[in-house]
């Protein structure tokens, strides 16, 4: 059994802040090439690398606050709004003043780092302070005491085994993105430049509205009716992909619920401009904020799903959306009418037959990554407490 040691987070790594340079001033931002990352940037990232952000800061921005350029290898953990987000940086970055990353000692290796901070974040949550939101301080975050191996080797042989299920898991969702255009760029010229037909709409296709293909559901559920059905709430329906990547527990879903079947078009209506629309890989519930949806004749799903899923679409459901602060996309008078070509149901049926198989495709990974996301999370606690000895794991 290996000899672990317990020790605080400043005697493995440097703790390090950053800052904002002033947003006042163009040339702070503006050609910059010198990545900066927020808590926001790792809102909506999926890996454990990390290059930039949405937005870079020039050499005058960095020289104007406090932030500093980090080395690759540093360990990014958000300290604010929200804290817990972990990231590695791939390369040199900055980060504003939501962070306290962590530069590991060269006796640490910044992968078993990373996963130690990600099994420690609810520690970590709790020993932060404030009223209006809760904020770890560089002090506080030096002063967390956490256990480690002693030896270095150990650290990495730990780290290899939680990496080895998230190289799956990224590897799984890399298929899926790619599958995922493929699938676009098929609509794309079938529906749009009409290219297995000429170039021009064949004269038995007609113009129509969604609605006339799509069935709007709203089948309400009360709150532990079916307690096996798993919860989609809006919050977690991805962004700008159609591949679902987890679902919480039926037990966190209390109020204004409809459920969904295997193979429905969800689509998150409130806010509508996030872009959230998913084929659902099984049965479920969701809630009022969500369309659910289902074609009147299976063989337009692969159709509607992608027309759905089209940029224009969005745009013309947030266009028709009603409310200001917090706008909701509508079906009757808002998305449901947006004019679509419908093409012949053998046409759709061919599309169908040619993209099912994708569809499916990432359907299935949802299974196979939630198998290794329950893998993961429950190695991750026993590798990193020690109570599991990692030369007992055969993956």
């Amino acid at each position: 059994m290996a000899e672990w040691k317990e020790c605080t987070i400043s005697e493995i790594g440097t703790v390090v802040g950053g800052a904002t340079p002033s947003t006042k001033i163009v040339e702070n931002y503006e050609g910059g090439t010198i990545a900066w990352i927020t808590p926001k940037d790792l809102s909506t990232f999926k890996g454990r690398y990390i290059s930039n952000g949405d937005r870079n800061i020039t050499e005058m921005g960095l020289k104007s606050c406090s932030t500093q350029l980090l080395p690759k290898d540093t360990v990014l953990f958000s300290s604010r709004a929200p804290i817990g987000y972990v990231a590695i940086a791939e390369n040199e970055v900055c980060t504003n003043q939501g962070f306290k990353s962590v530069i590991p000692n060269s006796d640490t290796d910044p992968l078993f780092l990373f996963y130690l901070l990600k099994y420690n974040k609810s520690k970590i949550e709790n020993m932060g302070s404030g009223t209006t939101f809760k904020e770890v301080s560089g002090n506080t975050m030096k002063s967390i005491k956490v256990n480690i191996p002693c030896e270095y080797e150990e650290q990495k042989k730990i780290a290899s085994v939680l990496d080895a299920i998230d190289n799956k898991i990224e590897e799984n969702e890399k298929v899926n993105n790619n599958l995922e255009q493929q699938a676009r760029a098929l609509y794309q010229e079938w529906f749009c430049d009409f290219t297995p037909f000429g170039g021009l709409m064949p004269n038995d296709w007609k113009t129509g509205k969604l609605k006339d293909i799509l069935r709007l559901r709203r089948e309400s559920i009360k709150a532990g009716d079916n307690p096996t059905m798993p919860y989609l709430p809006i919050d977690v329906i991805p962004m700008n992909t159609f591949a679902v990547s987890y679902f919480k527990s039926n037990d966190e879903a209390q109020s204004s619920l409809i459920t969904f079947d295997k193979d429905d078009i969800v689509i998150g209506a409130m806010r509508v401009y996030f872009h959230r629309v998913i084929l659902a890989p099984c049965k479920g519930i969701t809630r009022t904020t969500c369309f659910t949806l289902t074609p009147y004749d299976s063989s337009f799903l692969s159709y509607a799903l992608l027309c759905c899923d089209r940029d224009s679409s969005i745009d013309y459901a947030q266009a028709t959306s009603k409310g200001s602060t917090m706008p909701y996309a509508i079906w009757e008078g808002g998305l449901g009418d947006m004019e679509i070509v419908i093409p012949t149901p053998k046409v759709a049926l061919d599309f169908n037959d040619l993209t099912q198989p994708m569809l499916r495709q990432i359907q299935s990974s949802y299974f196979e990554n939630r198998d290794l996301r329950i893998m993961r999370d429950s190695l991750l606690p026993k590798l990193m407490s020690g109570e599991l000895d990692v030369s007992e794991i055969d993956l």
